[in-house]
């Protein structure tokens, strides 16, 4: 199918060259808008300060906020990153494409290896981003768009890298989930080349992009900033951690910033200067690829688009941010997991500053840049997202439900669930013991009230709408593992409650202890200071 719709569309493109010449060809590039994507990893909807923190400081990611459309409920496809990742290049939910748990998660009997003494074992699920699909990134190249994708992919091994997707250019995409040498060079990563000892990876991912955009600005380019950032593990230099610890000495330090949530701790508090360094090196490289894009006045030219994979990670990993007033976070089946910042810039299309409360997913990205660039995607490519365009003319889309299925275990504590949201109503399924839980998200965004016992008739229609959809969509599911032990599952989460939290709290108190350093050289990062 691949081939046959790539062969198409070069044949198409030939032909017009042919007919109409050189001239055309210049004509159209100049009419084509430009597109840059930028995707963060495990960025929280308010790890933002224009989404609300007063601790963490984005002010050219808040730009671009204001340049366009905000979606104040813009949802990712999964609460964790590859089945995420998957769904914007492909335009499918997880249970289509197969990706349902980040890429190198144990499945079947080798959970147990993990021991958490889980009840269920999770499902075998996709290794790779299918060839079949026809991506975003194809649907542009094959479309006279030079593409680029720099940064985190985690979609496959060798063979299922960027460049086997339809990028013709990939800067640091391969199969690792995250930064294996850390945030400073050297960074141990095959798909890119060591800078100067020290040199900050995001910051040179975002010089990277705007490089690219420099050497292709007379044509149009599709450019992917994927970047490793915010995932663990979190580094920072030792100026931006004391900036964000003088900054968290003068609002008063929190005596306690964890409490426990069914299976883990969960961050209430932001206040990490490493974590809070991170994200600001981050943006820095947002406004390198900002600055380029308007020395080059290419901004009246190309639409820009900002989101992260999943919520931000409140538990597990390195419980580095807290996502109040939303619950839960990354792993989790919470609005915290799935929440996230979600805006657009399309010239001449979006007003300044211009907000929209519809829900949306990341299931939208694909045929919503299509349109934008007047790209038809093939019927054979049988997306489940809409394109937004619409909505960012003032219009509206149709009614819709949204779903996700993630038939796993957490690292951050997530249950396996399956979730609808209809409007203002969500509600999650429970594999492992088959129960609902009921939110208005408009009245109670922190899901602290579980309606389910009150609106019996709206549980049963919209459980019947979910089992429809996991049935029509070919969803797999956790089994019962028959060597559980509940004794052992409950001593694991008292540990978990009363000697893990306890060296949590201690952990990121020292965060903030002036003699903190940790390590000799600041993780390499010295040369920054």
């Amino acid at each position: 199918m691949k081939k046959h719709h790539r062969l198409s569309y070069l044949v198409l493109i030939s032909l017009t060259l042919v007919f109409n010449g050189c001239k055309t060809e210049t004509n159209t590039a100049k009419k084509q808008p430009n597109i840059v994507f930028i995707l963060a990893d495990d960025l929280g909807l308010n790890d933002l300060s224009n989404e609300g923190s007063t601790y963490y400081e984005s002010p050219n990611i808040d730009k671009i906020s204001r340049m366009g459309m905000k979606f104040n409920r813009g949802y990712a496809a999964c609460q964790v990153c590859s089945p995420s990742r998957a769904s914007i290049l492909s335009g499918k939910y997880t249970t289509k494409h197969g990706i349902t748990t980040w890429i190198g998660a144990p499945s079947g009997k080798q959970w147990r290896k993990l021991n958490r003494h889980d009840s269920h074992l999770p499902p075998e699920y996709a290794h790779v981003l299918s060839t079949s699909e026809y991506t975003l990134a194809e649907a542009f190249r094959d479309n006279g768009y030079e593409t680029f994708f720099a940064g985190k992919w985690h979609l496959g091994d060798k063979g299922s890298w960027p460049e086997d997707h339809g990028f013709n250019t990939n800067i640091g995409g391969y199969h690792a989930g995250s930064p294996r040498g850390g945030y400073f060079s050297p960074y141990n990563n095959p798909k890119l080349t060591d800078g100067p000892a020290g040199e900050s990876l995001p910051v040179r991912l975002g010089m990277e992009t705007a490089q690219f955009i420099e050497a292709n600005k007379d044509k149009p380019f599709l450019a992917y900033l994927s970047f490793y950032s915010v995932h663990g593990p979190i580094q920072t230099n030792s100026k931006l951690w004391n900036k964000y610890r003088n900054k968290a000495l003068s609002t008063g330090l929190a005596e306690k910033r964890f409490i426990f949530d069914r299976k883990l701790a969960v961050r209430q508090v932001q206040d990490c200067p490493v974590y809070a360094g991170l994200i600001e090196s981050m943006d820095d490289a947002v406004g390198i690829v900002l600055d380029k894009l308007d020395q080059l006045g290419l901004s009246e030219n190309t639409i820009i688009c900002f989101t992260s994979d999943n919520g931000g990670v409140s538990s597990g990993d390195d419980f580095s941010t807290a996502c109040l007033p939303l619950r839960g976070g990354k792993g989790r089946q919470w609005e915290g997991g799935l929440r996230e910042p979600f805006y657009i810039y399309a010239p001449k299309i979006t007003k300044p500053e211009s907000k929209c409360d519809i829900a949306v997913s990341g299931i939208d990205w694909y045929p919503t840049l299509a349109e934008l660039a007047g790209i038809e995607i093939p019927k054979e490519q049988d997306i489940d997202g809409l394109s937004l365009v619409p909505l960012l003319k003032g219009k509206t889309i149709a009614k819709r439900p949204l779903y996700w299925h993630y038939p796993h275990y957490g690292n951050q504590g997530g249950d396996p669930s399956s979730i609808i949201l209809e409007e203002d109503w969500k509600l999650i399924y429970y594999h492992e013991d088959g129960r609902y839980e009921l939110y208005n998200i408009a009245n109670d965004e922190g899901e602290q009230l579980d309606l389910a016992h009150q609106y019996p008739e709206k549980v049963n229609k919209m459980k019947s709408k979910l089992m429809a959809w996991l049935k029509e969509t070919n969803a797999r599911f956790p089994v019962k593992d028959p060597d559980f032990d509940p004794a052992k599952k409950e001593l694991y989460l008292k540990n978990r409650q009363t000697a893990a939290m306890e060296l949590l709290e201690k952990k990121h108190a020292a965060y903030l202890d002036p003699n903190y350093q940790p390590d000799s050289t600041w993780w390499g990062s010295a040369v920054e200071d």
